[in-house]
């Protein structure tokens, strides 16, 4: 963390070593012996040109992830993914009002209108000291994690269930756009975290902490927004000890859940009811697998493909099985997005 605060982000070299020097010796007897050898490394790369260390290429993903995305989808797209890591990720918003242009006035010269319809700072600084935080005009949300709710195209006075919902991005934008939403999710302290969001904001929902799998409803949905639990790969601009704290043990059971989630959601619409899928991840066996693995098993389960006809979405980003495949390599001259992969579907009548 020191060497990174030294030659990655410029940090006073006084300070630094003098914190990470204490820290080690206030950790305990296991490290306080360290003291010396910390304080002589990193005294040692204060004086090291930072530059050096900046032109280093981007870090490689660890064996059990680099693997999946070169055979997804190939080793230039893997490099750009990395390199995308290494630039991190700005902030972006997304307004209560849906005016960016408002927003971006409110927020002054630093705010940028995205293609997709959010505002993106990329120095923000405190974010609840902001303009417009305390009165609930937007919510902190990155680009692709806007799109799955606009997929699935909310209209006001429909009954539209968020899977999964915390921490709740998808359910205010649902609420904003007039939807009676129910937000269900299984942690109780993330719902909590949802109610002060739709509080801050000044909208409503009716909030469940329950199982999505033993869940039962009062009635069936004109809509249901599945944002299923995954491996996160697609986040690692905003985690990048995600890849490194993370191996593949344990996807196979996350990709069950996956499965057996569409399916429950699947059986909370109405007829006629739309269904968006979606993950935050890379890796296609949480994406593209689930969507031809849904519809083989649904034979009244149908692709919507208008419902991806976004503002904003570039032809290449539709893949060939129908879903919308985002990654953060994507918009490298705006600053990336995070990976997301979804799915717009629809039962039939």
């Amino acid at each position: 963390l020191a060497l990174a605060e030294l030659l990655g982000q410029g940090a006073a070299a006084h300070g630094v070593v003098n914190d990470a020097v204490a820290i080690t010796r206030a950790a305990g007897r296991k490290t306080e012996g360290f003291t010396g050898m910390v304080n002589a490394v990193l005294r040692k790369a204060a004086a090291t040109d930072p530059t050096a260390f900046q032109a280093l290429p981007p870090q490689y993903l660890p064996g059990w992830l680099r693997g999946r995305l070169m055979s997804a989808w190939g080793k230039p797209a893997t490099m750009a993914m990395e390199a995308a890591h290494a630039r991190g990720a700005a902030l972006d918003l997304t307004p209560k009002s849906g005016d960016t242009a408002a927003l971006c006035a409110m927020l002054g010269q630093t705010a940028q209108a995205l293609p997709t319809g959010g505002v993106r700072l990329s120095n923000p600084g405190q974010v609840s000291e902001l303009p417009g935080f305390a009165a609930g005009d937007w919510w902190v949300q990155d680009a692709a994690a806007q799109l799955p709710a606009r997929a699935l195209h909310p209209r006001s006075g429909e009954a539209i269930l968020d899977l999964c919902a915390a921490p709740g991005g998808k359910t205010l934008q649902l609420a904003a756009a007039g939807a009676r939403v129910t937000s269900l999710d299984l942690s109780a302290s993330r719902m909590e975290r949802v109610g002060e969001n739709l509080a801050r904001c000044g909208l409503t929902a009716k909030m469940v902490v329950a199982d999505a799998l033993q869940w039962q409803p009062d009635g069936l949905f004109d809509a249901v927004l599945l944002d299923a639990p995954c491996s996160a790969t697609g986040t690692i601009r905003r985690h990048p000890d995600l890849p490194f704290v993370k191996d593949a043990s344990g996807l196979k059971e996350v990709f069950a859940l996956q499965t057996a989630l569409i399916d429950r959601a699947v059986g909370f619409l109405k007829p006629g009811g739309r269904l968006v899928f979606a993950t935050c991840s890379l890796l296609p066996d949480e994406g593209e697998r689930q969507l031809i693995g849904a519809l083989a098993r649904h034979a009244n389960l149908a692709l919507d493909p208008a419902a991806l006809d976004l503002p904003g979405i570039e032809p290449g980003w539709i893949t060939p099985e129908g879903g919308l495949r985002l990654r953060p390599d994507y918009w490298p001259d705006l600053g990336g997005m995070d990976g997301f992969f979804v799915a717009a579907l629809r039962l039939r009548a």
